[in-house]
């Protein structure tokens, strides 16, 4: 007899396959890096539409990061400072950002697989549009977290806070939202195939009774 599948799914998460040594790396555009560490990164870096395999990003402190178009495979970023990340329709397979700053993290239309964020505080995150499979958000601190028309699959938070979450258009399956605090939801009824606890859901009942047309009266 077949065994039934525990829902919800936890996302497949590893860390970065990578080296024990890398060489620094110099940024250049639309460039081609395998194997290489760039250290302490500043101003405007333009690494849109590069390849970076094999690789850490280790203590940027930037005003703009341009990933737009990108392809990133095992690849590490560590204590980024950043006032924005544009990562729109990059490709991503095993990515780990751990701690840092980021004003807005931009990974609309972004083909995401084994992505994790850990310990970041984000003002604006965006995964508008995106198609992530295998995504890990823990001990994250996110202002708005921006998900319309995402195709999330696979996708958990661990000690987590938002403030506002826009989940209009999401397709959701194994979404984990469990470990996610957040202050408000902009479309309840966008949350359907999302994982809840019960306490989640009784702070919830107002908006759900409000989008089904209930008159919920004292």
């Amino acid at each position: 007899m077949a065994r039934s599948v525990q829902r919800p799914v936890p996302p497949r998460v590893s860390a970065p396959d990578l080296p024990r040594h890398l060489d620094e790396g110099v940024v250049t555009r639309r460039m081609d890096a395998h194997q290489m560490r760039f250290t302490g990164l500043s101003g405007d870096v333009d690494l849109a539409h590069s390849a970076l395999e094999e690789c850490i990003i280790d203590a940027a402190a930037v005003d703009a990061l341009d990933l737009v178009g990108a392809t990133l495979i095992d690849v590490s970023i560590t204590d980024l400072k950043a006032t924005s990340v544009s990562a729109r329709d990059t490709t991503i397979r095993r990515m780990r950002i751990t701690g840092g700053r980021i004003g807005t993290l931009d990974l609309a239309g972004a083909q995401l697989a084994e992505l994790e964020l850990r310990d970041v505080r984000i003002d604006y995150l965006s995964l508008g549009g995106a198609r992530a499979e295998d995504v890990l958000i823990a001990g994250c601190a996110i202002r708005t977290l921006d998900l319309p028309h995402a195709a999330l699959t696979r996708l958990a938070f661990d000690d987590c806070r938002a403030e506002e979450v826009d989940p209009r258009g999401m397709r959701a399956t194994d979404v984990d939202l469990r470990g996610l605090e957040a202050a408000s939801f902009l479309d309840v009824l966008a949350l359907r195939g999302v994982t809840l606890t019960p306490w989640q859901v009784e702070r919830l009942a107002p908006a759900f009774a409000a989008a089904a047309g209930i008159d919920v009266r004292g």
